[in-house]
């Protein structure tokens, strides 16, 4: 008979975890705004940046370019250039910036200042180096970018954006959990031989489990770094190291209280995060899906397995449609896109390791195609804020849990019956 598994916090003890949580979030905070007074002390600021996006934009008859960089620190901001400034996406800038102006919220979120640059380095980084051998394996730009976008987060261009939202499969281009949880497998797929080879000759007393995990879980943390820490994937990685943490000590991880201790957790030590859709996007994805496990655990793993994309495609909805509001006839074809996409991941991985990447170019480009379809369904914010009033009381009483389906399948009526 197995061992029940139990729960994270008593009531006492979640007190005590949130009392702790605040000061960490003070000490965050002070932190975080000293770092500020530094960029807003002097008229001026000297930074070194890298360039993520770089766009044409045309205002009162003026034409010019738009960049938006980041910093090592992370520290994510908007400056402009002359319309003739070169193409400089992915490469690190030396800048003296105008931040004087500039408050501790726009700070902590994206603020927009006034910029010189100094130097453009001709070093390439090692990102710039993935980006230029994917580039080498594909013909088409738009080809390239979704690949740049799915192997080193390079930001889509907003063609592409558009394109993806419109199929439902924008959360595939963003590398977050899933992705995570495709690579964190095949990590363990191929160190697990290795690892029991060296362990059966020479540390048979090691816990194979822990020791693999730690493995795995450095090799993510270095991709994550080289990535520059994306939201979603931050967030996939500190629940991954949660719910390992938990697991270990017999403490059950499918739990709403396993969720919220890595939100608060994240948002104490990254306050930005709280600004940031892409990180409330995947929480939302993630919530959807223990939503499922917790009040349809009795059923069986092949149909929760085959329950759970319709689940969160249908539940997820009415956050597509209220921020982005892009639809087509084949935004519910996502669900097999998603499904499949298990598969294409680590394949076009392996297909771009040997020189082959081009494979399924012709697949995507027809894809991309049937995106021309696509039409604006637009709905008041309210109908979010009723689809996450329902979702919250959902935890507690799974009659809820039947509204908000309902609720939610009323959206997909509505945008069906809009665009025919």
């Amino acid at each position: 008979m197995a061992l029940e598994r139990v729960e994270l916090f008593n009531k006492k003890e979640f007190l005590s975890f949130f009392l702790l949580a605040l000061f960490i979030l003070a000490y965050s905070l002070l932190i975080n705004f000293q770092n500020y007074k530094n960029l807003t002390r002097f008229d001026s600021y000297i930074i070194n940046a890298t360039v993520l996006k770089q766009y044409a934009k045309t205002k009162d008859s003026r034409s010019y370019q738009v960049l938006k960089l980041k910093t090592d620190s992370g520290l994510a901001f908007y400056t402009g250039a002359k319309d003739s400034f070169a193409d400089v996406k992915g490469k690190e800038l030396t800048l003296k910036i105008y931040a004087g102006e500039v408050s501790f919220y726009e700070y902590l979120t994206t603020f927009y200042a006034y910029s010189k640059v100094q130097n453009i380095s001709e070093v390439k980084t090692l990102k710039q180096g993935l980006n230029s051998y994917i580039a080498s394996q594909h013909k088409s730009e738009h080809i390239t970018n979704i690949y740049q976008a799915l192997f080193s987060a390079t930001p889509l261009n907003k063609d592409l954006q558009t394109t993806f939202s419109t199929l439902g499969v924008s959360h595939l281009l963003a590398i977050s959990g899933f992705h995570l949880g495709v690579l964190s497998g095949l990590l363990f797929f191929l160190i697990r031989p290795l690892y029991n080879f060296f362990q059966n000759r020479y540390f048979p007393y090691r816990n194979s489990k822990s020791d693999i995990f730690l493995i795995v879980a450095f090799s993510l943390l270095l991709y994550l770094n080289f990535l520059d820490s994306p939201p979603s994937l931050l967030r996939a990685f500190g629940m991954l190291v949660v719910g390992f943490v938990l697991y270990d000590r017999g403490i059950k991880i499918i739990s709403m209280q396993t969720l919220l201790l890595t939100v608060i957790l994240l948002l104490v030590i990254f306050p930005s995060l709280l600004f940031s859709l892409g990180f409330w996007l995947s929480i939302s994805g993630v919530f959807y899906i223990f939503l499922f496990l917790i009040h349809f655990k009795h059923l069986s793993k092949i149909w929760q397995f085959i329950l759970i994309p319709f689940w969160v495609y249908i539940l997820m909805l009415p956050f597509s449609l209220v921020i982005f509001g892009n639809f087509s006839i084949y935004h519910p074809l996502s669900i097999i896109w998603t499904t499949l996409f298990t598969l294409f991941y680590p394949l076009s991985i392996f297909l771009h390791l040997i020189g082959q990447g081009d494979l399924f170019d012709g697949v995507l480009e027809s894809l991309m195609l049937l995106a021309q379809s696509q039409e604006t369904v637009e709905l008041e914010t309210s109908w979010l804020v009723l689809h996450i009033g329902l979702s919250i009381m959902s935890i507690f009483k799974k009659s809820f849990v039947w509204l908000l389906l309902f609720f939610s399948l009323s959206f997909l009526i509505y945008a069906i019956n809009h665009i025919t």
